[in-house]
């Protein structure tokens, strides 16, 4: 079984998450979204709020599943029996810092991969920094979110 493991915090997940989950559904049997925590991070929404969005995003969709993590990616690969890790890239910059960290896991565990998938034209300027600035200053973020983000928030 290809199980493919995508971090990050999804603080909150946003539409360019959700096309490269979509997309990762055709290479993976399945995929974990590893909400990563931070302690030199203070995230605007909890990660158990993340987590539920996830669930209900992807409800009628079991190869998908969401859970919490701390520490080194490559041990919750390992914890999950994930060999690869996904991660979507929108700009070459993108690409340069995910590459010095995917070496590094590498190093950690040489039977885990990394798999860049270039974002859509349309999701390249979607970043959660920029949509959680949006947010905090009362902005339009619904061209962003998905659905159930988007309602949660209006609340």
């Amino acid at each position: 079984m290809r199980i493919a493991l995508f971090p990050g915090t999804f603080d909150p997940i946003t539409l360019g998450h959700v096309d490269i989950i979509n997309r990762s559904l055709d290479l993976f049997d399945k995929i974990v979204i590893g909400i990563g925590t931070n302690v030199n991070k203070t995230p605007m929404f909890s990660a158990e709020r993340r987590v539920e969005w996830i669930e209900e995003i992807y409800k009628d969709e079991p190869r998908v599943s969401a859970a919490i993590y701390e520490g080194l990616t490559v041990s919750f690969c390992q914890q999950v029996n994930a060999k690869y890790i996904v991660r979507g890239i929108r700009f070459v910059s993108d690409f340069e810092y995910e590459k010095t960290i995917a070496d590094m896991n590498r190093s950690l565990d040489h039977s885990i991969e990394t798999i860049f998938l270039t974002c859509l034209p349309e999701y390249s300027s979607v970043a959660s920094t920029l949509v959680r600035d949006v947010i905090r200053n009362n902005g339009d973020a619904s061209a962003f979110l998905p659905d159930v983000v988007q309602r949660d928030l209006k609340k």
